[in-house]
């Protein structure tokens, strides 16, 4: 009986233990989170009204499976070759930036061009689906990292247990909120059938602002984490006077990463003899 009783102590001890870790470790990736829902609830813009959840609930199980995909190989390459880690943060650095770049030539370019071609652009819910579990990925990559920093001593077990923690929560915190943001304009026709007219109309209208700023914020955040991984990584911000704050240093590092990113990109499709229209899926 003494026994059970310890064994259900220490179990008990541990699994407070994890909680503590996991609490830690999620406000250390909460602003890689907020980036992470920016990006999802704007992809969802031009969706139809009840494709939304479904989309939601499609790029959920995705972000499942990309957490188990970066827990296993972060665990895999800090036991066996840990300086890959940081090749990986890289690699998604280049990513984002790109990505955030990318998204703004297209929106001040594209438009233009697809008015003067008679182009009307449709949502693709395949194609936005599997771009959102795309940079799901990069990101889920980015928050494992961040979230393991915070338990540099920690046991294996409790490591990897923290690290699921942190994993489902995230997603779980991520895509809850995307489905309420997304819901907002049918909870304000909701109200307006029970004749609270003024409120519902404005969460109607207020809707498509709301996307739209999430848009926004989606690609300005690709830019910041991108560029914020590059000044972690690089330590840029040492080169310069600390008056200038960090988060404009990443902007602007960003910026210029996915720039070069997108020229090196252009470059390699007129050498392949592609236009980059012909080889681009970026939702």
């Amino acid at each position: 009986m003494t026994g059970l009783l310890t064994l259900l102590d220490d179990i008990a001890s541990t699994l407070d233990d994890i909680a503590l870790m996991s609490k830690v470790a999620m406000k250390k990736t909460s602003a890689l989170m907020t980036d992470d829902l920016a990006v999802n609830a704007g992809v969802l813009q031009g969706a139809k009204s009840h494709r939304e959840i479904p989309i939601v609930f499609k790029i959920f199980l995705g972000s499942l499976v990309n957490k188990v995909i970066a827990i296993g190989i972060i665990l895999l390459l800090l036991k066996f070759y840990p300086p890959l880690v940081d090749v990986l943060l890289f690699s998604g650095g280049l990513y984002l930036s790109y990505e955030g770049v990318h998204k703004l030539l297209e929106k001040f370019f594209s438009p233009q061009k697809e008015k003067a071609l008679g182009i009307k652009k449709t949502f693709n819910e395949k194609e936005k689906i599997f771009g959102a579990i795309k940079t799901d990925l990069i990101l889920s990559f980015e928050i494992i990292v961040i979230a393991n920093s915070t338990l540099l001593q920690t046991p294996f077990f409790q490591r990897s247990l923290t690290l699921m923690s942190v994993g489902l929560g995230a997603s779980l915190i991520i895509y809850g909120l995307v489905a309420i943001i997304v819901k907002i304009d049918d909870f304000g026709l909701w109200l307006m059938d029970r004749n609270y007219n003024s409120v519902g109309l404005r969460l109607v209208e207020s809707m498509p602002y709301v996307m739209k700023g999430l848009g926004i914020v989606g690609t300005a955040a690709m830019l910041l984490v991108g560029g914020g991984i590059i000044n972690h990584l690089f330590h840029v911000g040492h080169l310069l006077p600390s008056f200038i704050p960090e988060f404009i240093l990443n902007g602007i590092l960003g910026l210029l990463t996915g720039l070069l990113c997108v020229g090196a990109m252009v470059l390699f499709q007129k050498i392949r003899g592609t236009s980059p229209q012909e080889s681009s899926h970026t939702p």
